[in-house]
């Protein structure tokens, strides 16, 4: 027989070779001229200082299965790629690179600084795209886009300008999220709050005049220099006498009044607040309903300024701690109590946010929010899992303006001037030559950039060609769903939502499916400090491309994270090697076989009559075409790559092939071979073309070598159900045959029979018809069971000294006298049960020790309740063999 395939499957030999095939034949390219009906995807951009991590992987995994599937099935699919400029973390990057040679981007100008950065992204940026390749996506690259690129950055210019036209763009003052480190703003989302073991301190504030005092509590003593009011609740009983008093400043002396809003807790701290509001968003919005002054007593580098009196110059952490003193010397600090606080962080720099007031563009989203929110609750975009809905109605519904200036050089500059003549603020689609009101023409551009969210909030549109209206825009938009994790729901999905539809009129996506994290075996988060992380390259290098992404699709359950380790992605490459071998089997055996079209396997014709085997696998296929593409349809990808698995494993490879084995072996029956051939050709090329979506490296290998197969996989066609095959009383013959297999085989495994040895059977049952369907299949019985000799409702009765198995009405006896040694399988399983007796007791001791349970991690306990459940499992095995021991022994 010629070898076809590799004796071994080696995805470092073939993954490279077929990427290239498909982008050289331009599989990927969406031709978007309305012969097919359209599918888009666009990519989440990954950031262009990015590296594949776990969630890209799993992201990208899950948007390519569904490309490759839509792609087979007939549709023009169009995955959209692309990368994000992201702001602050590539300014970061290149200011590092300057920072190590000695320079600064100040001294370099922001001319030559924006060069540079350009020029790091032309020699090191975009390296995720490498690295999504390798992953096997099937981007269409010739579409690739950038956030900076000319064609986007026109679309954000029209929508910055046309926002501000409507009035929905404005500049104003507000409290804003400051990072001192990246100098400069952040949205509410890209802070990161962490709870962090801090103090609530307890400090006096005397009456201006006369004695007394009012008792605030705070978590930041160093803003009390900014305060101008105490306010308590109006309902407060024991500040009702304290009503529009006026109070010394702690340390500064300064009076400030006592006042009254329903914002206060009556039963936080003390009831009282200090009111600082430039220091602090609640005070601030405290502040502007009664008109109350803001000090700065904090500038943007985290240090104190001269509103602080004394304490100017001082980092605002040093003046915590001095101010304490001060205030224990003075006798004002009452006490202090252990308090978590729940401190907001850079979510790039990690550095402790400051509050503070300063003059920033805004978007009003209030409007734009509203629409979004209708386009979910009336379906017009569905969110799924739908227990997602209630977080993204609450998030829109206490939604703030969005702050969408950064105080950065590296990004969209936001497209404002002011003349330095007349002071008109002028905000232009072209830059403006001139004032239209005096004529001056000293303009001074805005310096601020955009927030790198605002670019990305426009990607569905923006990359289909908006604002021109272009073939994509009209066959792609909306696209037919965004695959994101939870995580980015509100930085990108809802700004989105709400930009696609102030200026489509229509939503960007008809569904959006939220996948869960990737953790680490123990459920933990992956993380460096942990010393946890996977590296999907490292994976993908050791099992191979397609064992790796397998193993996403097959952990992928809705709304649950999924705990990837090294031992379930080998067991995935197991998987992979399995198909692998039926393959060469298949190939070894189809030597001289000239299928006639369509490619991929000889057509069957349905009045053709079958075997109950080939009836039986045709008909499993059917079911599982139609469970496959139902699961791929509901974004259920765990479903549809464990129904290929158990499909492809246990019913192609493990029964399948091994019930037709006597036909392809007997060359003289050579119509019986020949049919035998085809149906084995059809599966198997059905098989390739469902699995391709999972695996298309080794698919598209196979596919090469497959009788009649013309082309790339990626282009057959998807399989569809064939309802004239649809055979479920061959499904009910052959159910039987194998749990009878099955029950001879668990007998001789129980009772420890030598593999080798050849076994007497006995099947009786009352009826007859189950007799009759086992005796057509006796061939197959004997040689799976390997069964010498097998007897069907013997007149003699039940053998003695037999192990008995029930299927269905179908008792099975197996003889054992002469096979075993009874007396010594009873001593060995005494022994046996003795020694996991005493373990199954040791780890009931252990998960009876309440310090053990109330110290070790929950996922050391977790390990070890299985593990005893594993062992109890084991043991009543073991006891149960025992007492059928005992009674073959008499």
């Amino acid at each position: 027989m010629t070898e076809i395939l590799d004796k071994v499957y080696d995805p470092q030999r073939i993954e490279a070779k077929w990427y290239e095939y498909w982008e050289g034949q331009g599989f990927f390219h969406a031709k978007a001229d309305g012969a097919k009906p359209g599918y888009c995807i666009v990519i989440p951009p990954p950031n262009v200082t990015g590296v594949l991590h776990m969630g890209h992987a799993l992201n990208n995994t899950l948007q390519d299965i569904l490309v490759r599937f839509k792609r087979m099935d007939g549709f023009d699919a169009l995955w959209m790629p692309g990368t994000d400029h992201a702001g602050i973390a590539t300014q970061n990057v290149v200011e590092r690179q300057l920072a190590a040679e000695g320079k600064d981007r100040h001294a370099l100008g922001r001319e030559a600084f924006i060069k540079r950065v350009w020029e790091w992204k032309a020699s090191s940026g975009g390296h995720i795209i490498t690295q999504l390749k390798r992953l096997g996506c099937s981007c269409d690259w010739s579409r690739e886009r950038f956030t900076l690129d000319e064609g986007l950055s026109r679309a954000v210019r029209e929508v910055f300008v046309r926002l501000y036209e409507e009035g929905l763009i404005y500049k104003g003052d507000y409290i804003i999220n400051w990072c001192p480190r990246c100098q400069t703003a952040l949205a509410d989302l890209e802070v990161e709050h962490e709870p962090t073991d801090g103090h609530l301190y307890h400090i006096k504030y005397p009456l201006a005049e006369g004695e007394g005092s009012v008792t605030v509590a705070t978590t930041r003593p160093e803003t009390l220099l900014g305060d101008t009011a105490v306010a308590v609740n109006p309902t407060d009983k024991r500040y009702k006498k304290y009503h529009g008093a006026t109070l010394s400043l702690p340390v500064l002396g300064r009076p400030i009044p006592v006042i009254t809003d329903a914002y206060v807790a009556l039963e936080f701290g003390t009831g009282a607040l200090k009111i600082t509001p430039a220091h602090d968003l609640n005070d601030f919005e405290v502040a502007r309903r009664h008109d109350l002054p803001a000090i700065k007593v904090i500038d943007e580098a985290g240090l104190m300024t001269a509103a602080a009196g004394k304490y100017q110059g001082m980092d605002r952490f040093a003046c915590r701690a001095q101010i304490l003193k001060d205030l224990k010397a003075d006798g004002l600090l009452v006490k202090m109590e252990p308090y978590t606080v729940p401190v907001g962080h850079c979510y790039r720099c990690k550095t402790v946010v400051e509050p503070l007031i300063s003059k920033q563009w805004f978007v009003a989203v209030k409007t734009l929010a509203a629409e979004a929110v209708a386009a979910v609750e009336d379906g017009r975009t569905r969110l799924i899992p739908a227990n997602w809905d209630k977080s993204y109605y609450d998030w829109m519904s206490n939604i703030r303006d969005w702050c969408i200036s950064r105080q950065i050089w590296w990004g969209h500059r936001i497209p404002a001037w002011t003349c330095a003549k007349c002071g008109r603020a002028i905000v232009s689609r072209e830059d403006p030559a001139a004032c239209p009101d005096c004529g001056g023409v000293d303009l001074v551009q805005e310096t601020d950039v955009l927030d790198t969210w605002f670019s990305s909030a426009l990607w569905p549109f923006s990359t289909l060609g908006w604002p021109t209206e272009t073939p994509e825009l009209k066959l792609f938009y909306p696209t037919s769903v965004l695959i994101t994790a939870f995580d980015i729901l509100f930085f990108w999905v809802a700004r989105m939502m709400m930009m696609g539809i102030h200026f489509m009129g229509e939503v960007p996506f008809r569904e959006v499916y939220i996948h869960a994290l990737v953790r680490d075996p123990e459920g933990q988060k992956m993380s460096k400090s942990k010393g946890n992380v996977i590296d999907p390259l490292e994976l993908m290098d050791k099992y191979g491309t397609d064992a790796f992404r397998f193993s996403l699709a097959a952990f992928a359950a809705m709304g649950r994270d999924v705990r990837l380790s090294e031992e379930r992605i080998a067991g995935y490459r197991n998987f992979a090697n399995k198909v692998w071998n039926a393959c060469r089997f298949t190939f070894m055996n189809l030597e001289g076989f000239d299928p006639e079209p369509p490619a991929g396997g000889a057509d069957l014709d349905p009045d053709e009559k079958l075997t109950t085997v080939e009836a039986w696998i045709m008909s499993r296929l059917q079911q599982v075409i139609r469970e496959t593409r139902k699961s791929l349809d509901t974004y259920a990808f765990d479903q549809a790559a464990n129904t290929l698995y158990q499909f492809v494993w246990h019913e192609f490879c493990d029964w399948y092939l091994e019930f037709i084995k006597p036909q392809l072996y007997d060359k003289e029956a050579a119509a019986t071979r020949r049919q035998c051939q085809s149906v084995l050709l059809k599966v198997l090329s059905a098989v390739l073309r469902l699995l391709h979506p999972f695996t298309p490296f080794m698919t598209e290998e196979i596919w090469q070598q497959l009788p009649g197969a013309q082309g790339s996989i990626m282009v057959a066609p998807y399989p569809q159900p064939e309802p004239q095959f649809d055979h479920p009383e061959a499904e009910a013959e052959m159910n039987l045959v194998m749990a009878t297999i099955n029950a001879i085989r668990n007998i001789r495994g129980e009772m420890n029979v030598p593999p080798g040895t050849q076994v007497e059977v006995f099947l009786h049952c009352l009826e007859n018809a189950p007799i009759q369907t086992l005796n057509r299949h006796r061939q197959s019985i004997q040689i799976l069971g390997r069964v010498r000799d097998l007897h069907f409702n013997a007149t003699t009765g039940p053998p003695a000294a037999a192990a008995k198995a029930v299927v269905d009405k179908v008792d099975i006896f197996m003889p054992l006298a002469g096979i075993i040694d009874f007396t010594e399988e009873a001593k060995r399983l005494d022994r046996e049960l003795e020694k996991l007796g005493k373990e199954v007791s040791q780890a009931q001791r252990k998960m009876s020790n309440e310090d053990f349970l109330a110290k070790a991690p929950p996922e050391v306990v977790a390990k070890e309740q299985a593990k005893l459940q594993a062992q109890t499992d084991k043991l009543n095995k073991l006891k149960t063999h025992r007492e059928r021991i005992k009674e073959l022994m008499g």
